[in-house]
């Protein structure tokens, strides 16, 4: 295993013991609503603080990019490599209790991710990446699925409260995607919801306005078990629109050819 893999998965688990131990008391949260829809509470900030100390005493001199306290630029050695960290993916689903939200921390160097965990602490699920050395899953080996057929597939999405000015675009594709579908779900935690393509609950994911903590986990864990993940054109720049969809190789075709007859001028990427 990687170096900073190992890191990574230390500073997923110091997360994890503040996160469970404010889930056992949520009645005492203090929550502050950032925008519409867009939670942060204590917790988030305590368990971003813990990944950041564990990650800074083993690389000090990389970069950070952290959901709540922002960027941080790396020093010069380090100036190549950035942590991207998502401390609580899904804390409107922590803070009502609902067991589906995640720890995200991704390793960036030039850009490209390199290392990457989603840490489910509800259901202990350690799911890990490092570039040419396949995904994993509590140390077993996860493949994406083998669906075939856009009409035999589980399709995981994420509401657009971040682009409401995109909901049209986004419900006309809903619609069109419920009856060439077996089926689709919101759990509420876009990390999660690449790594499920990952292992292959899901056969497909997409959504708009995600920012790149809630991506650059799952994006690596779904290339390195045999998916692709893309922008709404199948392109590599989803971290930097928001815009993405995923799949098996061939579920990520037939998604992109359905939104592609949806999309507008605004919604492009």
């Amino acid at each position: 295993m990687h170096p900073a893999l190992n890191i990574i998965i230390k500073a997923a688990r110091r997360a994890s013991q503040i996160i469970n131990r404010a889930s056992l008391d949520l009645g005492h949260l203090q929550v502050t609503t950032k925008r519409q829809s867009d939670f942060v509470t204590e917790v988030d900030k305590a368990a971003e603080a813990a990944i950041i100390e564990v990650l800074r005493d083993a690389y000090p001199e990389y970069g950070i990019l952290a959901e709540e306290s922002g960027l941080t630029a790396g020093q010069a050695s380090g100036g190549e490599y950035q942590w991207i960290i998502d401390p609580l993916d899904g804390t409107t689903n922590f803070i009502h209790g609902f067991p589906q939200y995640a720890i995200s921390i991704a390793l960036a160097h030039r850009g490209q991710i390199t290392q990457s965990v989603v840490y489910d602490t509800v259901r202990n699920e350690m799911f890990t990446a490092s570039k040419g050395g396949g995904a994993f899953l509590n140390d077993r080996r996860i493949r994406v699925s083998k669906c075939l057929r856009l009409e035999d597939a589980l399709i995981g999405t994420g509401f657009p409260y971040r682009v409401y000015d995109h909901i049209n675009a986004y419900l006309a594709i809903f619609k069109d995607l419920a009856k060439k579908t077996s089926g689709m779900r919101r759990p509420g935690a876009a990390s999660l919801d690449l790594a499920y393509v990952a292992c292959g609950r899901f056969d497909g994911f997409w959504e708009f306005g995600l920012s790149p903590w809630d991506i650059a986990g799952g994006a690596l864990l779904i290339t390195e078990a045999g998916g692709l993940i893309g922008d709404l054109a199948g392109n590599e720049t989803y971290l930097q629109s928001g815009n993405v969809v995923a799949g098996n190789p061939k579920i990520f075709a037939q998604l992109l050819q359905v939104i592609d007859s949806h999309r507008t001028p605004a919604l492009m990427a």
